[in-house]
């Protein structure tokens, strides 16, 4: 059991279940590691909440793919600049993300490059990655 940096465990199942209900009250814990039957998995879905509502992207719609090649734009097709902190605090979470989900490995890559001056297609591509996590 993983309660805020601290990891309690025991070989008596019954002990582990019944300070995870004692914690569960006294902190917001989750589940991070998941025993299947084809593996063990490390789960952020806590992780991914709260980054979903610090970047208020809670109420997207969600996305079956995390990633769409760039189009290549029209001289028509106007590209402003963004907020180059806030890309650069939405990249930096999902870096520390693709430890543990290497579904997004690519994406979260290939939008890093974009860091120095961020676009709004840019932009959009992140938040795609988002609205991929979101569902």
């Amino acid at each position: 059991v993983y309660v805020d940096d601290i990891i309690f465990s025991s070989t008596n199942k019954a002990w582990c279940d019944e300070f995870e209900v004692l914690m569960k009250g006294e902190f917001e814990i989750s589940a991070m590691v998941k025993q299947l039957p084809d593996g063990i998995f490390i789960s952020q879905d806590k992780y991914v909440k709260d980054m979903l509502k610090k970047f208020d992207m809670e109420s997207m719609r969600i996305a079956t793919t995390p990633y769409e090649v760039l189009k290549p734009k029209s001289n028509d097709e106007p590209d402003d600049a963004v907020n180059v902190y806030l890309f650069r605090s939405m990249i930096g979470s999902l870096m520390y993300l693709t430890a543990s989900r290497p579904d997004i490995m690519f994406a979260v890559s290939a939008c890093s490059r974009h860091q120095v001056t961020p676009m709004t297609s840019s932009l959009n591509v992140v938040k795609k990655i988002f609205k991929y996590l979101k569902g």
